[in-house]
């Protein structure tokens, strides 16, 4: 990536991205929230509200400045690899996906490498907690702004795919740019701190619904206590008169 297509893309794009959402939420009830509750809540479960694309467009440019480290590419190691090899065949057939999924989004979006923990979110459905086939790598792609956040997803890697990103190196040789994205500047430390992270979110977040299902469970059992005691006391009184 040139001096020129950083200075470009983060000066005139992700820079207006960020100077936008703020002036659209001066003053509103999204003034102060963390970012990534922002774009949850404009998302809106796909209705989405004005603030989203900025909101999610500056997130996702930082996430991807992340992504990256001179020097990169590579193999990752640990954990990661041994995941990547798990849910994908080998590192070879991971990144020959991934890539093949950043060629094929039409138009502008993004690729990603997610940690999936549950299932979607789904308005009509009982989502159930998150299960070994759950809890797997996967590779997505989404059109504009639209990040894997919103579909409570735990992103660890994206590359950008919109044109502005590089048709000044590449022009519209976009396949050459994903592979100099993978072979010279992915940062796999990044990716594994983030895998890291999202486990254990996961984890903390699994813990606490089963906290609360016991918690529910034990409040219908004392209600349902609390009823027999009530009606043996009506059934003493009426032996005694």
């Amino acid at each position: 990536m040139s001096r020129e297509t950083f200075e470009y893309h983060w000066g005139k794009h992700h820079r207006t991205y960020v100077e936008n959402l703020n002036k659209q939420i001066s003053g509103t009830e999204l003034d102060g929230m963390p970012l990534e509750d922002i774009i949850i809540a404009t998302y809106n479960k796909g209705d989405i509200l004005p603030a989203f694309n900025n909101a999610a467009q500056a997130w996702n440019h930082e996430f991807f400045w992340d992504s990256m480290k001179p020097g990169g590419g590579g193999k990752p190691s640990g954990d990661l690899l041994d995941m990547i090899e798990r849910d994908f065949g080998s590192f070879e057939k991971f990144a020959e996906e991934f890539k093949s999924t950043a060629a094929t989004q039409f138009g502008s979006g993004w690729a990603w490498l997610a940690y999936k923990a549950n299932r979607l979110d789904v308005d009509n459905a009982v989502n159930p907690l998150a299960s070994e086939k759950d809890k797997r790598l996967v590779i997505v792609k989404s059109p504009n702004a639209v990040n894997p956040l919103v579909w409570d997803y735990f992103p660890l890697l994206t590359i950008d795919v919109w044109e502005h990103a590089y048709y000044l190196d590449f022009q519209n040789r976009r396949p050459d740019y994903i592979s100099t994205f993978m072979e010279k500047l992915v940062s796999w430390d990044a990716v594994s701190l983030r895998l890291e992270k999202a486990k254990a979110l996961a984890a903390e977040r699994e813990e606490e619904e089963q906290r609360k299902k016991k918690e529910e469970e034990e409040e219908k059992l004392s209600e349902g206590d609390n009823v027999e005691m009530y009606l043996d006391s009506d059934s003493d009184d009426s032996e005694a008169d």
